[in-house]
C-alpha cells in the first residue's frame, strides 16, 4: 500500500517548474496553451538532450527516484548506461512511471505516463496498489512525435479533475535523446510490473536499483522502439530489496526475467514485425529486465535470475 500523503503530482511539479525556468539550459521549449496549461517540448521541434532526458525520467518517477548516466559494462556495450534507484518503488514506478494510459483523440495518440495517472486512476492496478490523489495541478509525460492538440489537454484536465491551467505535459518522441533516456530508465518499472502481473505482493519491495545500456538514438521512432526495448530485455539488470520468506522468491524468480518468455532471443524490432507491429500479440512475459536479483532483507539471502545477452544488444544497436 502506498502512503496516501505522498503527493506525486506536487513532487513532480517542482522539477517541471525548474525545467520551465531553465528552458535554455535544458534545451526545451515551453508552449503556453490558449485554453490553459502548458506543454514542454523535449525533442520534437527542439534538440533536448541528455539532461532533459534525465529530468524527464525523474518527472516520470514523480521525483521519487534518481536517474543518472554511467559507463555500461564493456562486455555488454561500449557506451553509456542509464542508472536508476528508488526507495519508493511502487509509488515511483507503478503509480507514476508506468506508461499505462493510452492518450487518444481523433487526430492524436500517445502513451501517457507520470503522476497524472494517479489523479486519473483509470487503470485497475490502482485498486491493488492503493494510491489516490486529488491534486490542484497535474504533471504528465507523453511519448509522441507531435505536440498534443487542444482537445487532448482538455480531456486530460477533465479526467484528472483539475482546471486546465494546472496542467503541465512533457512530450518527447522515442527517437530523441530525451525520449531514449527516459524509456531506458524504466528497468525497475518493468521488473515491478512483471512481478505485479505474476501476482507478487509489491508491498514487500522496499527499494530498487537498475541499469540498462543507452542505445544510439535511432533514425525513426519504430527503430527506437526496438532499441529501447532491447536495452532492458537483453541488457537490463535490476536488484530489488524485499521482505518475507525465501521460498516464495525462489519460486517466482525464474519467471521474472525476459528469458522466461517464449518470444525471448530475437531483437525486439524482429519480434515486432513478426507480430504485425501489434504490441498485444507479443508475449507479455517478455517485458522485463534480462537479469533480476531479489535480495531478502529479512533472511540476508539473495537470488539471481536470468542472463544478459551482449550479442542481441550489439545486433540491435547496430541496426
Amino acid at each position: 500500500m502506498i502512503v496516501g500523503a505522498m503527493l506525486l503530482n506536487e513532487n513532480a511539479a517542482v522539477l517541471a517548474e525548474r525545467m520551465v525556468r531553465q528552458a535554455d539550459q535544458f534545451r526545451v521549449a515551453v508552449h503556453a496553451q490558449a485554453g490553459g496549461g502548458r506543454v514542454i517540448d523535449l525533442g520534437i521541434d527542439v534538440y533536448g538532450g541528455l539532461e532533459a532526458g534525465l529530468a524527464l525520467a525523474e518527472v516520470c518517477m514523480a521525483r521519487l527516484g534518481r536517474v543518472s548516466l554511467a559507463a555500461a559494462p564493456s562486455e555488454l556495450w561500449d557506451g553509456p548506461a542509464v542508472v536508476v534507484s528508488t526507495d519508493h518503488p511502487t509509488a515511483a514506478c507503478m503509480a507514476s512511471q508506468y506508461a499505462g494510459w493510452r492518450i487518444a483523440s481523433e487526430r492524436y495518440f500517445a502513451m501517457g505516463s507520470g503522476p497524472m495517472r494517479a489523479a486519473a486512476r483509470k487503470e485497475e492496478l490502482f485498486e491493488r496498489i492503493g494510491h489516490r490523489e486529488r491534486p490542484d495541478r497535474v504533471v504528465g509525460v507523453l511519448e509522441a512525435r507531435q505536440l498534443p492538440p487542444p482537445e487532448v489537454l482538455k480531456m486530460i484536465a477533465e479526467q484528472t479533475r483539475i482546471e486546465q491551467s494546472g496542467l503541465t505535459l512533457l512530450v518527447a518522441p522515442t527517437a530523441s535523446q530525451a525520449g531514449t533516456v527516459q524509456i531506458v530508465a524504466r528497468s525497475i518499472e518493468t521488473c515491478l510490473h512483471k512481478l505485479y502481473e505474476l501476482g507478487f505482493e509489491l508491498s514487500r519491495v522496499e527499494s530498487g536499483f537498475g541499469t540498462a545500456p543507452l542505445p544510439p538514438v535511432a533514425a525513426d521512432d519504430l527503430a527506437a522502439i526496438g532499441r529501447t526495448n532491447d536495452a532492458i530485455l537483453y541488457g537490463g539488470e535490476v536488484t530489488l530489496w524485499v521482505r518475507g520468506d525465501d521460498e516464495s522468491l525462489q519460486a517466482i524468480g525464474p519467471r521474472v526475467p525476459s528469458s522466461a518468455s517464449a518470444d525471448y532471443g530475437e531483437p525486439f524490432a524482429v519480434l515486432f514485425a513478426q507480430h504485425g507491429h501489434d504490441f498485444y500479440k507479443i508475449d507479455p512475459l517478455l517485458f522485463s529486465p534480462a537479469v533480476v536479483t531479489l535480495s531478502n532483507l529479512d533472511s540476508g539471502h539473495s537470488f539471481r535470475f536470468g542472463q544478459r545477452r551482449p550479442d542481441v544488444i550489439r545486433r540491435s544497436f547496430a541496426q
